[in-house]
């Protein structure tokens, strides 16, 4: 009974343990910003998982942990509170908010339990297979309609040196280093308990990796910053500021149209090359008739400027969130259709099984199609690589079209229902999308956070929140291909080779 109840309480405090591990890691994303303590955010979970004898503690372990940092990481998600202004009752708009925020933390923290799970099966070269795992389910989990949080990110806009790595392998490469660290001085750490005399050398493999890592992601940098392009082009920002109360109404496609053309023609006067505005800017059906006789494609017609309008085109029968771009007389020319889509927001899952039952639990419209990944976006200043707000988080969305000739990144978000948080970490994504094409980026949102970014991952400019904001500044048309565009994330299969051959070497040597 004595021994029983001592599991019990070695349990209980090593599940607060792992959970405070992981609300370490939420602290490292806006709005905190505290991203030193990656570094260590994962050493909790991983002594509790080695010390760990059952699996069924070893899961909880893991599913605590996620449940801190993504706990943490994604509350933003519950900005979309209240929905009255879209017919959802107050009530229902609460309940609606948290329901997503628990389901995209659990989903989230089953790769983390997941994770714990299998490390726990490895009992030699644990800090290598650790790093393996991780980045294996992180792939995986990118695949998915549901992606946000990587380890990777909690790094971006700060630590420019690791995450120019993204340069190697994309973000995975930023992840491994983060993993492997926090293994080694876990590893270290449970020696040392353990009263082995090998924790010396597991600790100084880990700094030794850290510094290694940082001054490759160093010479990645300056790298960057010693090839400079001179074929530029003058792009104009446009923050339109439209509240999403009023955005998808009469009002809100007044003030749209007036406060766009309004930018446009001051934007012009800048003698920009081009003009971007945000996702939905015009957040009706936009078509070359239909338009014809807007402000905006007046002010078009007179200034002679193409621009890039955020608003719904048609594919099929379903409506799509796209990036049209227009060439001086006001013509479309090209046109981007969001990728990835939100889950109940922008579509529902197995719709075919279960449309019927979302239709009655909410008065939400989830009906656009999706774009295809082979688009490729001609504008009149060069080949973009295009992506709508969610599109940000999916980094082999950026790699293709990069690898498909594009020259520069373009943005487009609407993020006013959400808080600072959220915008933040959006535009962390961005940097990170950045760095690893090699591409100077634009990003233009409604209410923030707009912004510059260079192909080296500095932003040259970034606006204020909740004001409208026109911006003008010149971008780099690229065409270099880094290893990531070339070669996509090569590392985790490398990481599974090594993993493979301590084993084999493990089994001879026993």
């Amino acid at each position: 009974m004595v021994e029983s109840q001592q599991r019990s309480d070695r349990t209980q405090r090593e599940l607060l343990i792992s959970l405070v591990g992981g609300i370490l890691m939420g602290l490292t994303t806006a709005p905190v910003k505290a991203w030193p303590l990656a570094w260590i955010a994962l050493i909790p979970l991983w002594i509790c998982i080695r010390r760990s004898s059952s699996w069924k503690s070893t899961l909880s372990y893991g599913l605590v942990w996620g449940i801190g940092f993504h706990g943490i990481a994604l509350f933003w998600i519950t900005g979309i509170h209240p929905m009255t202004w879209l017919g959802v009752p107050w009530l229902a708009s609460l309940t609606i908010a948290i329901s997503v925020w628990v389901f995209i933390t659990l989903w989230g923290s089953a790769l983390v339990a997941i994770w714990a799970l299998l490390l726990q099966r490895f009992p030699g070269s644990t800090v290598l297979a650790g790093t393996a795992l991780w980045c294996l389910l992180e792939g995986i989990w990118s695949t998915s309609d549901l992606w946000w949080s990587s380890l990777s990110y909690t790094q971006s806009p700060f630590n420019l040196a690791i995450l120019h790595l993204g340069q190697l392998s994309g973000p995975n490469a930023v992840t491994a280093v983060l993993v492997a660290f926090n293994g080694c001085i876990a590893e270290s750490i449970a020696a040392r308990l353990n009263q082995k005399s090998d924790f010396r050398s597991t600790l100084i493999s880990g700094f030794l990796l850290i510094i290694l890592a940082h001054g490759m992601g160093y010479w990645l940098y300056q790298n960057s910053v010693s090839v400079r392009s001179p074929d530029t082009f003058k792009v104009g920002i446009i923050q339109g500021n439209i509240p999403n109360e009023i955005k998808l109404y009469s009002q809100g496609w007044r003030e749209a149209l007036a406060g766009y053309a309004r930018g446009y023609q001051k934007l012009a006067d800048r003698n920009v090359d081009i003009v971007l505005t945000p996702e939905t800017a015009l957040p009706f059906l936009w078509t070359n008739p239909n338009q014809r006789y807007s402000a905006l494609s007046q002010a078009i017609r007179d200034r002679q400027i193409p621009v890039w309008i955020g608003a719904f085109g048609k594919q099929g029968d379903r409506l799509t969130n796209s990036l049209f771009t227009l060439d001086k007389t006001g013509e479309i020319i090209s046109q981007y259709d969001k990728t990835k889509l939100v889950p109940l927001g922008e579509y529902i899952p197995f719709e075919s099984i279960v449309g019927k039952l979302i239709n009655r639990l909410s008065p939400l419209e989830a009906r656009l199609a999706r774009g295809s990944f082979e688009q490729i976006v001609k504008t009149p200043v060069g080949q973009a690589i295009v992506g709508i707000c969610y599109d940000s988080a999916f980094s082999q969305l950026f790699r293709q079209q990069t690898a498909a000739g594009g020259e520069f990144i373009i943005t487009a978000s609407n993020d006013a229902h959400y808080s600072s948080a959220m915008q933040w970490q959006h535009h962390a994504q961005d940097v990170m999308r950045a760095i690893e094409c090699d591409r100077d980026t634009v990003r233009a949102t409604n209410t923030g956070y707009s912004a510059i970014v260079d192909h080296r991952g500095i932003t040259r400019w970034i606006s204020e929140r909740d004001r409208y904001q026109i911006h003008s500044g010149m971008i780099e048309r690229r065409r270099s291909q880094t290893p990531y565009v070339r070669w996509g994330d090569w590392l985790v299969p490398l990481l599974w080779i090594m993993v493979g051959v301590g084993w084999v070497r493990s089994q001879f040597t026993n």
